[in-house]
């Protein structure tokens, strides 16, 4: 049987294997809670009724509790022989114990993964407090919230989560990531406004990212809350901080380690580009996709956010009525391909559909012959794995279009879409291992770093299925 998990980091839950299990009334609850807060230690039976029962307990105070506990062993146990001994909610001495496993108990994990993150290398650090802050549901131990013997472990909880989410925005500024810690840091301080070190970190990653006038606005602002509402001026480091911007002191900057200037840099050129290009203009639908096109190659998540966020932008450039603008939304992704199938058939249809309908409205004149070469392209590459005719005529068509027009980016989306549209029979390995072999010559040519490792990917496969393995 699965195991059971329980939650505190929220309102209090037991679950197996995704179904919450039934556990009657709220004194149930709190006989759940109470074990779970004595971490597998041992609760005498005095002691629960003395907690559950803040006034005098009522005369069979003891034996509503031996029913209570009962009735959970069944619901955590249903399949338990009668008579047989309890192995999860068991009786000890003088009273109950939960013997939940270390990892079945939401709060011991976010506790052992905050404690994680200080043994990892900062690069790898910030991405465990964010796995561990994202099992919160809501307040600690949510609806006993009044209760006195709940009191201390909420506020030790609440206390982790806040260091957790200021260390993690912490790790971020240093390690020259600071426009990411933005965002976070000030949902954060509307919710725990009274946290300087919060205001402390929100000014200093305002201040890498190149937006010296919102961290001293900042600044002011805990400022004007600490003495306006506490009656008391901010602290040494908010103090220091406040002074070492105004002075730009040199201190304040991040390292120039190439990962932080890029961020830098990034922060700064996506800021004036805000402010440069209206919100409505076509540009930024061209751009977009040209970010999503590199974020698809930059592994980890990457590829998968860029899968999620190509449709909307196809879809907002079909709702400006702009063939040609389409067009070229549509065929700046040209990221390589090697898998011979959609992982997300539903979505390459979609985008087959919208390529079809662009082709459909093209003007048929030489100069858009670029835009329609990419979107036959994208018809043969996200065809792959469907059994038509249409895949191999857009392939076909695309390299013809790539070659006339002697571009050899154009030529190398289009022979990725030739090699997609190679693997529907058997016998096709020579083809496929040519297709391949063009590509590493064109891509060494022509600098195309992408397509070079397409390349030799298709000469792997080609040869592997020719049992040429040397």
């Amino acid at each position: 049987m699965e195991a059971v998990t329980f939650g505190v980091l929220g309102p209090v839950t037991a679950e197996r294997a995704g179904d919450v299990l039934a556990l009657k009334g709220p004194r149930h609850r709190a006989v759940l809670a109470r074990l779970l807060l004595a971490r597998r230690r041992v609760v005498p039976l005095a002691r629960l009724v003395e907690d559950l029962w803040e006034d005098a307990p009522p005369p069979r105070a003891v034996g509503a509790v031996r029913t209570f506990v009962g009735d959970l062993r069944r619901a955590l146990e249903p399949d338990r022989p009668p008579r047989a001994p309890a192995r999860l909610l068991v009786t000890e001495g003088p009273g109950y114990a939960l013997r939940a496993a270390p990892d079945a108990v939401d709060a011991w994990r976010f506790e052992a993964a905050v404690a994680e993150a200080g043994r990892l290398p900062a690069t790898r650090a910030p991405d465990r407090p964010r796995t561990a802050l994202a099992q919160w549901r809501g307040p600690a131990y949510a609806e006993f919230g009044g209760q006195e013997w709940v009191r201390g472990e909420r506020s030790r909880l609440t206390e982790l989560r806040l260091r957790a989410v200021e260390r993690r925005a912490e790790l971020l500024v240093d390690l020259g990531r600071a426009a990411e810690a933005v965002p976070d840091l000030d949902a954060h301080l509307t919710d725990h406004p009274w946290r300087e070190e919060a205001w402390r970190l929100l000014a200093l990653a305002l201040y890498r990212t190149g937006r010296q006038a919102d961290a001293l606005a900042v600044l002011r602002r805990a400022r004007a809350l600490l003495a306006g509402h506490l009656g008391i001026d901010p602290g040494p480091r908010l103090r220091r901080l406040e002074a070492g911007i105004l002075a730009q002191d040199a201190d304040l900057d991040p390292s120039d380690e190439p990962a932080e200037a890029a961020a830098r840099l990034w922060a700064r050129a996506t800021e004036a580009y805000d402010r440069t290009v209206a919100a409505g203009a076509h540009a930024r639908l061209e751009s977009a996709v040209g970010l999503l096109r590199t974020l698809a190659v930059t592994g980890g998540g990457g590829l998968e956010a860029a899968r999620e966020h190509r449709m909307t932008a196809v879809e907002a450039a079909e709702e400006t009525g702009d063939a040609e603008l389409t067009a070229r939304v549509i065929g700046a992704y040209d990221v390589p391909a090697n898998w011979t199938r959609s992982d997300d058939p539903e979505r390459a249809g979609r985008i087959v559909a919208a390529a079809e309908r662009t082709l459909a409205a093209l003007p048929d004149d030489t100069h858009a012959e670029a835009a329609r070469c990419r979107l036959l392209a994208t018809v043969a590459l996200e065809s792959r794995g469907v059994r038509s005719a249409r895949g191999p005529r857009a392939a076909d068509e695309a390299e013809r279009i790539a070659r006339r027009l002697d571009d050899p980016a154009l030529l190398a989306f289009a022979l990725n879409g030739v090699f997609m549209q190679s693997c529907t029979t058997a016998g096709l390995a020579p083809r496929r291992d040519a297709t391949g072999a063009e590509l590493v010559e064109l891509a060494a040519r022509h600098g195309l770093v992408n397509h070079a490792v397409l390349g030799h990917l298709i000469r792997l496969q080609a040869r592997a299925a020719l049992a040429d393995f040397a």
